[in-house]
């Protein structure tokens, strides 16, 4: 291209004296006048004496209008530029020398790129100063070519943007200026040049003003003609600069840049007319969707999103997606395809199209449409053209589509918390919307809420019983020890120096051991710990360091305090170790089995671990994308719920003997027969059943852990068992049959006890299943 050869800071004036004259062809046919070929030598002898008929034909011709009489002389003396053979078919032109007016030229060259008068016209790409400046260039080369006889590397293809009115777009031409009937001839002396100075020269291409020191215009004289030659290159630019266009980011999401793709594409097939359509493919909807956000892209694919569609768009888009061919509709009247579909695109204008997926690699990421408001303006000839771009459309899509779910990952991440996979595609959506309000001017937009309607809640929990007072015990047990050892190495201190200190110390030390010996209250290890770290570890340091007979017994104190916690850490390390076990193995197997059941049916899965573990369960048509919801699938999960707790109360039993504190764990679920709405609250980042009356059931899963039955006050869950609350008797009546069926299978005791539960607060009524597991499987 032009642009990539020339400066911005070179002159704009062409330097050198030019001269049309014919003399170089005629020199050319002079020297073929004893041609080996016969009829050759015959022509040209025959061309000699016409010249020599027309004395105008000789020497500098300053009328132009001589040159442009149509005479035989120049027909014939043109032939050897212009094949008669091919004169109807070349876009050629004979040119003064580097001047912007033809005298001879085919009547494609005069279609193409001559104004009235024979003027040529400016290229669009092009303006004046750069065309001068790239013609002085040229006329530099000659010279050095032709009195220094350096050779040049031939010069990059000069490309014409050309206006075509006669369809009102525009055409790419390359450009071929053949100086061969182009003579320099020196004025004066000939300038000498050194082997240094034409290699500054040859490193220097666009340093016009060296050229001029070396070169001196005024010493030489352009005589002769210019021969331009054009090729449409047309497709070439056009699916080059789409290369280009499309390689950028976003280009597809700004209408001002999918106009001027448009408008390239014009320019390619001929047609000003041609709409240019976009559809992006969703694998999770499995659809074809409009691309991009400020404008529908697709043309044709809005149309499935009318209520008034019928089934001929979405018979049309499964057989594209089945086929992988595209649908050539040369004329839509005729066309074969469903009456709907036929009256649809016939609304909107569109007479001839043409349907292309935009396969990348084994998927498809959209589709490409090509409409014009004329018959046959698309046909089976359009499709290699659309072949040959279909692939960088392709990559464009899939690029942005990438981005696009890049930009929506980064909304999701800010507002919401890590998300379940079942109910991802929800977030993604309300980013997507929240993304194109705000692209859309609205700056105040905010995220719309998400809320799930008619789902229905499983809830479990696998507690240790008595873990609070385990830990307490066991903080006791270990404040004890570790104040024994402190009064251990006080009272051997005391023997070796009478300090009031140690008194004071002693006292203290002995005072908390009595008061542990009767129970633990909150504050003691906080308070205790800070003592002995502020007062009395100070001073073993010192007896250390200064009484060698007490340094055993301060060893032996240090020798029992955990390096890292700076406490005596026994009693504490075994619980938690055995809270740990028991809660990773819970949920590892809770874990585990999700992952099978979320295999029948996707569904929300929510873990915690505490002192337990305690998990949610949300399932429901609303939760997932484009998959059919029944109950089965409801009471297929309340039975895999209950198959789960069985295998989780044998394990943790099993588990009890090699913990190094002897813990056990009890089983609850709550039965909720009713759907419910739950809502993602972005403050608290979590789910939360959504609506007044739901509430009640937020509010009996956090109590009923504490439940007790009525009239005897014992607690509900107990080791070995699975209780499961209720409020309504048919609810009861379908998990009875569930534990008929583990009954039967030989998971669970025969015996089923119905149980009424003391009132809880703000809440009454709840009646209770407890039956107890066999703890060694047995074969039905």
């Amino acid at each position: 291209m032009l642009k990539e050869l020339v400066s911005p800071i070179e002159s704009t004036i062409f330097p050198f004296r030019t001269t049309l004259s014919l003399e170089p062809l005629i020199a050319y046919w002079k020297s073929r006048e004893n041609d080996s070929n016969a009829g050759l030598a015959q022509l040209a002898r025959s061309i000699g004496e016409q010249v020599a008929q027309e004395p105008w034909a000789h020497g500098p011709i300053t009328d132009l209008n001589a040159a442009e009489c149509g005479c035989d002389l120049i027909e014939t003396l043109m032939m050897a530029v212009f094949p008669p053979a091919s004169f109807s078919t070349d876009i050629s032109g004979a040119i003064p020398p580097f001047q912007r007016r033809s005298f001879y030229y085919t009547p494609l060259f005069g279609e193409v790129l001559l104004n009235a008068n024979d003027i040529i016209k400016q290229p669009l790409n092009i303006d004046s100063r750069h065309m001068e400046v790239y013609m002085a260039r040229m006329a530099y080369h000659l010279i050095l070519s032709k009195i220094y006889d350096v050779e040049l590397p031939k010069n990059d293809t000069l490309v014409f943007t050309v206006p075509d009115y006669s369809i009102g777009l525009y055409r790419h031409y390359g450009v071929d200026f053949n100086s061969t009937f182009l003579n320099v001839k020196m004025v004066g002396e000939r300038p000498e040049l050194t082997e240094e100075q034409i290699d500054l020269l040859l490193h220097n291409m666009h340093r016009q003003d060296l050229w001029r020191e070396l070169l001196p215009p005024e010493r030489f004289e352009l005589e002769g003609f210019n021969i331009l030659h054009l090729v449409d290159v047309t497709d070439q630019e056009i699916l080059s600069e789409l290369k280009y266009d499309l390689l950028e980011r976003d280009v597809l999401q700004a209408s001002d840049r999918l106009e001027q793709i448009q408008e390239k594409l014009r320019v390619l097939f001929k047609r000003p007319f041609l709409q240019l359509g976009i559809a992006a493919y969703d694998e999770n909807k499995q659809a074809f969707v409009d691309f991009g956000r400020k404008i529908n892209h697709s043309f044709l694919t809005k149309q499935l999103n009318n209520q008034q569609a019928g089934t001929g768009f979405r018979q049309i888009y499964s057989q594209l997606l089945q086929d992988r061919q595209p649908l050539i509709l040369e004329n839509v009247e005729t066309a074969d395809i469903p009456e709907d579909l036929r009256e649809q695109i016939r609304s909107i204008g569109i007479k001839s199209a043409i349907l292309a997926l935009l396969p990348y690699g084994d998927d498809t990421v959209g589709l490409l449409e090509l409409g014009s408001p004329n018959v046959g303006d698309l046909d089976e000839f359009s499709l290699e053209k659309v072949n040959q771009f279909v692939p960088l459309f392709a990559v464009a899509v899939k690029r942005n589509a990438e981005d696009m779910q890049n930009r929506v990952q980064a909304i999701v991440k800010e507002k919401f918390t890590a998300l379940h996979p079942t109910m991802e595609w929800r977030f993604n959506d309300a980013a997507l919307n929240l993304l194109e309000k705000i692209e859309a001017g609205n700056k105040n937009a905010e995220m719309e809420d998400i809320v799930f309607q008619e789902v229905y809640p499983l809830h479990g929990s696998s507690d240790i019983r008595g873990s609070s007072t385990a830990r307490n015990e066991a903080v006791q047990g270990d404040l004890i020890e570790h104040l024994s050892l402190a009064n251990k190495v006080l009272k051997k201190a005391s023997e070796f120096q009478q300090l009031p200190i140690l008194d004071e110390l002693k006292f203290y030390v002995e005072k908390n051991l009595k008061r542990l010996q009767q129970g633990i209250i909150s504050g003691d290890e906080v308070s205790i710990f800070d003592s002995l770290k502020s007062e009395v570890e100070p001073l073993f340091e010192y007896f250390a360091q200064n009484t060698l007979e007490l340094r055993p017994v301060i060893a032996d104190y240090w020798n029992n305090i955990d390096p890292v916690l700076g406490i005596l850490y026994k009693r504490r390390k075994a619980f938690e170790r055995s809270v740990t076990l028991l809660n990773d193995t819970v949920s590892d197997y809770l874990d585990e089995e999700e992952q099978k059941a979320q295999q029948m049916f996707p569904h929300y899965f929510q873990r915690f671990k505490t002192d337990g573990v305690e998990y949610n369960i949300y399932v429901g048509a609303s939760l997932v994308e484009n998959k059919p919801f029944d109950l089965v699938f409801l009471k297929n999960l309340r039975l895999w719920q209950l198959l789960v707790m069985v295998e989780i109360t044998r394990r943790t039993a099993a588990l009890k003997e090699h913990l190094p504190v002897p813990l056990d764990t009890t089983q609850l679920v709550l039965i909720h027969s009713q759907p419910l709405a739950i809502r993602f609250r972005q403050d608290e980042r979590q789910f939360d059943v959504d609506g007044a009356y739901n509430i009640r059931y937020e509010i009996i899963k956090k109590r009923i852990d504490k439940a007790t039955v009525l009239g005897t006050g014992e607690r509900l869950t107990q080791p070995g068992c699975i209780a499961l609350v209720y409020a309504q008797q048919r609810e009861a009546d379908e998990y009875l049959e569930y534990l008929d069926y583990l009954q039967d299978r030989g998971m669970l005791e025969p015996e089923i006890e119905e149980l009424e539960l003391e009132e809880l607060q703000g809440v009454k009524g709840l009646l209770a299943l407890r039956v107890r597991v066999k703890l060694e499987e047995q074969s039905s």
